[in-house]
């Protein structure tokens, strides 16, 4: 089956769930898209994009003493490698040189861990559009280095102060300056998520991952891997690793989703674990929700993945049992961070932290020396102080 189908359906998941002044606009990216996609000058400004400004195509890193920790072959994708430090850059150039081919002058993102509103206000740099981000007060508390670069790129950040404060609400905002602004302004939505054909875009711009991923392992190691696993917010990072390994049935693909701190509604953003069908910021898909249909609070220490929906296609993927998906976590999750920066020099972003934990997790159950690739989606520079503070929360709880 080719997902998306003409109505931008995954299976039951996906479609269009928008105002009626929206219709036009996506109406207009989606035919956007396919042209520039096969408009040769297109496709090869961003492949020199991508080489040559974002850094790609990224190593495939063998992780020598974390393999011999955990029993198996680990690889990985250096994602954090990338120019402005995650994958987000990807896509937030890919939908940008969009923006500028439909004439628009202003570009809006919403941001939660503040790599893709980063990655939106370097991309608007480059080619000179007004950039504006949304972004929850939370969000920019425990993200406050972000909101400086941001800044320092000539973005303005706006900060969103209703509802939880985090990435929900910052989507809804820049959903409403969409729908007042759509004639001068494309959203540079960041992740897999949102009305058709924004899964499909995000998806295609973030598989140069999988596609280079594919080549360097088999030059690596000659073969294919067992296990492909990655973190799962909306799902951009990982959609885009597995994508291009969704026709090799033998390779292993897991996702990974924030436990948060307990399986209680609000306590965690694990939509596959206490979610159900739902619509939410115009896609139908695994949504956290209450009894009465209310959008439910979430909450994960990594701010990329607190969010309440899971892309359509991971819905789709997770229904067909192609891909699996498990939880970790906080206090997994900031394990992981300490062990992959003890064993390999590296600190990872807290949402791929999310990843090393459930590659820790599931290890032992692993056939003995199994070729992993963990998709390294971001470094962790911007998580430096969240770590600390949770460690010294931990500690004080401890000595109580």
């Amino acid at each position: 089956m080719k997902t998306p189908d003409k109505n931008g359906k995954f299976g039951p998941y996906g479609g269009a769930f928008v105002p009626e002044t929206l219709v036009p606009v996506l109406r207009e990216l989606e035919a956007c898209y396919h042209e520039a996609t096969k408009d040769e000058s297109f496709t090869r400004r961003f492949g020199d994009l991508l080489r040559n400004y974002v850094g790609r195509p990224t190593p495939l890193y063998y992780a020598e003493r974390l393999s011999d920790e955990i029993g198996h072959r680990t690889y990985l994708k250096r994602e954090d490698l990338c120019h402005t430090g995650a994958h987000k850059i990807n896509n937030s150039l890919g939908q940008t040189m969009l923006a500028v081919r439909m004439g628009k002058k202003r570009i809006i993102a919403e941001t939660g861990a503040g790599q893709h509103g980063v990655a939106t206000a370097t991309a608007a740099a480059r080619f000179g559009l007004e950039c504006d981000i949304y972004m929850g007060e939370v969000d920019m508390e425990r993200q406050s280095l972000n909101v400086k670069r941001m800044e320092l790129l000539g973005a303005k950040v706006i900060p969103v102060h209703t509802g939880q404060k985090t990435l929900k609400e910052a989507v809804s905002a820049a959903i409403r300056d969409w729908v007042a602004n759509s004639s001068s302004t494309h959203y540079v939505l960041g992740s897999a998520l949102g009305p058709h054909p924004f899964p499909m875009i995000v998806r295609d711009f973030q598989s140069c991952i999988g596609r280079e991923c594919l080549r360097q392992i088999r030059k690596a190691e000659g073969r294919l891997p067992d296990i492909i696993i990655a973190c799962v917010g909306g799902g951009s990072n990982s959609i885009g690793i597995f994508h291009p390994f969704l026709k090799f049935p033998e390779v292993r693909l897991i996702g990974v989703e924030a436990g948060g701190r307990g399986d209680s509604l609000g306590d965690h953003a694990a939509r596959f674990s206490g979610g159900r069908l739902g619509v939410l910021q115009g896609t139908k898909t695994y949504v956290l929700q209450d009894g009465f249909g209310q959008i439910a609070s979430t909450h994960s220490v990594s701010a990329g993945l607190d969010y309440a929906a899971v892309g359509p296609e991971h819905s789709y993927l997770r229904d067909t049992r192609r891909v699996q998906y498990i939880k970790v976590s906080d206090t997994e999750a900031i394990e992981a961070f300490g062990r992959l920066s003890d064993t390999e020099g590296i600190l990872p972003a807290l949402e791929s932290a999310h990843a090393v934990a459930g590659l820790v997790k599931i290890s032992p159950s692993l056939p003995p020396k199994s070729l992993v690739v963990l998709n390294l989606s971001g470094r962790g520079d911007k998580d430096v102080q969240q770590v600390i503070d949770f460690l010294n929360k931990k500690k004080g709880m401890n000595n109580e």
